[in-house]
C-alpha cells in the first residue's frame, strides 16, 4: 500500500509547472483584456484625480420638514443615485442643518451623475392628455390635436418617449405586458380627472379646434385655469432651455401641468399631463434586465409597494380604455418627461416592465431614476466648484515614497536573512503586484471602483500580509531541514503546516476587511475593499506561484545541496545529523542446526 501513496506524492510534486502556467496565463489574459478595453490604469478617486463638488440647499413648503431624518434620507438616496450610474467613491454628506455636499470624482459618468443629483424634484407618474413635437413644421396645426402624438403608430403604440437625461428614455415601442408587468403611471380617476373625460371633451362637436387640448385641463379646474393652461401650451417651445426650466414649476401633484421631454430621435416634445396619483415613493424597486425569453433586448422592471399596487391597478384599468396618447402615462422628474409608455390592459400584480429598443445604458438610467428619483425634500443648487487633485497628488507622492522605502527595507531584510529564498519572495511580490494592478484597472469600468488615498494605504498594508505568508512557508521548510531532512521532502512536509497557518491568517485579515467595509462609509470603504482584495490575491499567489516555484527550485543543485547562499544551508540552520538505522546483530547459528 505504500507504493501507490508514494506514486501519488511524486505525481503531485512532479507537475508544479501546471500551477505556474495557470497563474501566468491568467495574468497575461487579464493584461490583454486591460489593453483591449483601453483602461490601462486604475480609476482615481476625487482626492487623487479631482472632480466636482456640488452644494445643495434644502427647501420645503413646511420648515419643519427640513430635519435631520429627511436630510439623512436624501443623502442616502443621492448616494445610491450617483453610485447607481457606476460613479464609485462619490461622497454625499450633510453640512449644517440644511445643506448637502456632493463630491463627484472625475470620470466618464461624473457629468451625468451631476445632472441626476441636480434633479431633486419628486418623481411622479402622470397620465398623458395630449402631446406633440415642440417645434412642428410651419404647415402643421400649432394647436394640440385630440389624438395627441403627431404620428402615432397604427397599433396605438406610444409616441417616442422622452428623457430627463442624455440617455434614459424608453423606446417608441415601450409597452405594458399582459403578465402583469407593465409600464404605467397613475391618474386619479374620478369624474373630473379621468383621461376619458378629457378625451370626450376634446372631441365634442362644440369644442373649438384651438381648444382641443383645453378639454383636459377644463375637466380638472375652472375655465379660466384651463384657458391659461391652453395658452401656455400653445406658446410653449420645449427646444428653448429657458422655457423648459420654467415648465411645470409650482405645479401640485393634484393639478394638471405642462412638461417637456425628448423622444427617441432626440426631438423635443411638449405634453399636457393630468394629475398624478402614483408617486416615486410608491416604487419599491426598479432594475434593468436583459430579456432572454421575449424579443430580446434590455427592459426595465418595477415592483410597487402595497399602496402603490392598488393605485397602479386602478390607473392602468382606466388608461387601457383610452386611445393614444391618452392610454400613455408620463414618468416626470423635475418637470421633464423621462419616459411615456402606453398601457394595454389593467395590471393588478403590483409589478411592471418597460420594454422597447433600449440599450444597456438607457435601461440602467431609467431604472436608476425610478429607484432613486423620489426625495423627501426639494433642493436648489447653491454652488458648483471644481476640485483639483494637487493636494491629493502631493499626499499620494509622499505615500508612494513611504511605501517604496518600506518595500525596500522588506527586500533588504529578505536578502540578508533568507538569501537565495529571497528571490522566490521577491518574484511572488512582483506577481502579486501585477495581479493587483491589472484587476484594479479592470474594476474601474466594471464596477466603478476608484482608487483613493485610503485604498493606496490598504495596498501598502497588504505587502506585509503577503510577506508574512512567505516567511511562514520558509520557516516551516527550515524547521524540517533542522530535523535532518533533505530539501525536497522538507518542502512537501512543510507545506501542509504552512498552508493551514496562511489560510487562518488570511481569513482573519479578510474578515476584518469585510466587517470594516460593511460598517463604514466613504473613503474608509476603499481601504477595506483593497485590503480584502489583496488578501485574496495573497492566497492565490502563495498556492499557484510560491509553492510550485519552491518545488521546482528544490530540485536545483544550488538549493538542494544547501549552498551557503541558498538560505537553506543545514550547517547555518543547526541541522541535526541524519538518523541512521542500525542493523540488529543476527542470532548465532547453532552448529547442530547447521
Amino acid at each position: 500500500m505504500a507504493a501507490p501513496k508514494k506514486g501519488r506524492s511524486a505525481g503531485a510534486q512532479g507537475k508544479p509547472g501546471r500551477s505556474l502556467a495557470l497563474i501566468l496565463i491568467a495574468i497575461a489574459a487579464l493584461t490583454g483584456g486591460m489593453f483591449v478595453s483601453g483602461h490601462t490604469s486604475p480609476r482615481l478617486g476625487i482626492d487623487l484625480a479631482g472632480g466636482t463638488s456640488i452644494t445643495l440647499k434644502a427647501k420645503s413648503g413646511q420648515e419643519s420638514a427640513i430635519n435631520k431624518t429627511n436630510l439623512d434620507t436624501a443623502v442616502d438616496i443621492m448616494e445610491r443615485r450617483v453610485n447607481g450610474l457606476g460613479v464609485s467613491e462619490a461622497e454625499v454628506q450633510t453640512q449644517g442643518d440644511r445643506n448637502i455636499i456632493v463630491n463627484i470624482p472625475k470620470g466618464t459618468n461624473s457629468q451625468q451623475a451631476r445632472e441626476q443629483v441636480g434633479t431633486t424634484a419628486k418623481l411622479y407618474f402622470r397620465p398623458v392628455l395630449t402631446t406633440e413635437l415642440a417645434n412642428p413644421p410651419a404647415s402643421a396645426n400649432p394647436s394640440p390635436s385630440a389624438s395627441g402624438s403627431p404620428s402615432p403608430k397604427a397599433d396605438g403604440s406610444a409616441s417616442p418617449s422622452s428623457t430627463a437625461t442624455s440617455s434614459g428614455s424608453a423606446s417608441p415601442s415601450a409597452t405594458a405586458t399582459s403578465q402583469g408587468r407593465a409600464v404605467t403611471d397613475a391618474l386619479k380617476a374620478d369624474a373630473t380627472t379621468s383621461p376619458s373625460a378629457s378625451q370626450s371633451a376634446s372631441t365634442s362637436p362644440s369644442a373649438k379646434a384651438s381648444t382641443s387640448a383645453d378639454a383636459s385641463p377644463s375637466a380638472n379646474g375652472s375655465d379660466a385655469a384651463a384657458a391659461k393652461l391652453q395658452q401656455q401650451y400653445a406658446t410653449l417651445d420645449c427646444s428653448d432651455p429657458a422655457a423648459r426650466a420654467k415648465t411645470g414649476v409650482g405645479a401640485k401633484p393634484t393639478e394638471p401641468t405642462l412638461a417637456c421631454g425628448q423622444n427617441a430621435q432626440k426631438q423635443w416634445q411638449k405634453y399636457v399631463l393630468g394629475p398624478a396619483e402614483v408617486a416615486g415613493t410608491d416604487v419599491k424597486k426598479a432594475q434593468a434586465v436583459y430579456d432572454t425569453q421575449g424579443a430580446g433586448g434590455w427592459k426595465v422592471t418595477m415592483d410597487f409597494t402595497s399602496a402603490g399596487t392598488k393605485k397602479f391597478a386602478s390607473i392602468t384599468g382606466k388608461l387601457a380604455q383610452n386611445q393614444s396618447p391618452q392610454n400613455q402615462f408620463a414618468i416626470v422628474l423635475d418637470g421633464e418627461v423621462v419616459s411615456d409608455p402606453y398601457v394595454r390592459e389593467a395590471l393588478t400584480a403590483g409589478n411592471a416592465e418597460i420594454s422597447g429598443s433600449f440599450d444597456q445604458t438607457e435601461a440602467k438610467n431609467l431604472a436608476n431614476v425610478l429607484s432613486y428619483g423620489a426625495l423627501p425634500l426639494s433642493f436648489e443648487e447653491q454652488s458648483v466648484t471644481t476640485v483639483t487633485a494637487a493636494l491629493g497628488g502631493e499626499q499620494l507622492h509622499a505615500g508612494l515614497i513611504a511605501g517604496a522605502i518600506g518595500l525596500a527595507l522588506v527586500v533588504i531584510y529578505l536578502v540578508v536573512y533568507y538569501r537565495g529564498l529571497s528571490l522566490i519572495a521577491i518574484a511572488s511580490l512582483l506577481v502579486s503586484a501585477a495581479l493587483t494592478y491589472v484587476i484594479m484597472a479592470l474594476l474601474g469600468p466594471t464596477i466603478g471602483f476608484a482608487l483613493n488615498l485610503p485604498a493606496v494605504c490598504g495596498a501598502i498594508v497588504a505587502i506585509g500580509i503577503t510577506a508574512d505568508s512567505f516567511i511562514v512557508f520558509f520557516e516551516r521548510i527550515r524547521d524540517e531541514i533542522r530535523e535532518g531532512r533533505s530539501l525536497r521532502p522538507s518542502v512537501e512536509r512543510a507545506w501542509p503546516r504552512a498552508r493551514r497557518t496562511i489560510l487562518v491568517s488570511d481569513f482573519v485579515s479578510f474578515l476584518a476587511a469585510a466587517v470594516l467595509f460593511v460598517v463604514t462609509v466613504g473613503k474608509v470603504q476603499g481601504f477595506a475593499f483593497t485590503l480584502g482584495l489583496t488578501t485574496i490575491f495573497d492566497v492565490v499567489v502563495v498556492f499557484l506561484f510560491t509553492k510550485p516555484l519552491m518545488t521546482i527550485l528544490a530540485r536545483k543543485k544550488f538549493f538542494a545541496d544547501g549552498h551557503s547562499w541558498s538560505g537553506l544551508d543545514p550547517k547555518r540552520l543547526g541541522a541535526k545529523p541524519p538518523l541512521r538505522r542500525t542493523r540488529r546483530p543476527s542470532a548465532p547459528v547453532d552448529p547442530k542446526e547447521a
